[in-house]
C-alpha cells in the first residue's frame, strides 16, 4: 500500500506532498521524503556507486526504513518523484510502472498553461488522477 508520494522540484522544493493514512504520521511522512533527497543526490553525484540506473530515469528502492521502502524517479529536468510504501515485497516492475503513469500525469500538469513553473501544484485533476493511481497500485490493470 502506498502511503505517500511526492514531486520535489529541481532545487529541492517541494511542489506536491501526498500522503495516504488514516494515522497522524504525516510529518514523519514528509521527513522520510525529504531524507530520501540526500540519498537520490548521493546516487546522482556517485555514479561508480549507482551502476547501471544512472542512465535510467528509474532509481529503485533508495532505502528501506523498519516499516516503509521508499523509491525515486529522477525526470529528465531534475525532478524527483518519491514513492513511501507500507508493502515490503513490491516488485520492481510494479513501482517502475507506477512512476510511468505517475510521471506522465505530472507532465498533464505543469502542461497546463495556468500552471506557473516551479511553484507547487495545486490542480485538483491532478490530486485526483493521482489518487487513482495510488489505489490502483500493484494490481494489473493500468489506470
Amino acid at each position: 500500500m502506498i502511503v505517500c508520494v511526492a514531486v520535489v522540484g529541481r532545487q529541492n522544493n517541494p511542489l506536491y506532498l501526498q500522503s495516504f493514512t488514516e494515522a497522524d504520521d504525516a510529518l514523519k511522512l514528509h521527513h522520510i521524503v525529504h531524507c530520501s533527497l540526500d540519498v537520490i543526490e548521493e546516487r546522482v553525484n556517485n555514479p561508480k556507486k549507482s551502476g547501471p540506473t544512472l542512465n535510467e530515469t528509474f532509481l529503485g528502492l533508495l532505502y528501506p526504513t523498519e516499516n516503509y521502502k521508499v523509491y525515486g524517479y529522477l525526470t529528465n529536468s531534475k525532478v524527483k518523484f518519491i514513492l513511501v510504501t507500507t508493502d515490503l515485497d513490491v516488485r520492481d516492475v510494479d513501482v517502475r510502472s507506477f512512476f510511468r503513469r505517475f510521471h506522465s500525469a505530472y507532465v498533464d500538469a505543469v502542461s497546463n498553461p495556468f500552471h506557473v513553473p516551479g511553484k507547487k501544484i495545486t490542480s485538483k485533476a491532478f490530486a485526483s488522477r493521482v489518487t487513482t493511481l495510488v489505489k490502483s497500485f500493484g494490481s494489473t490493470a493500468p489506470a
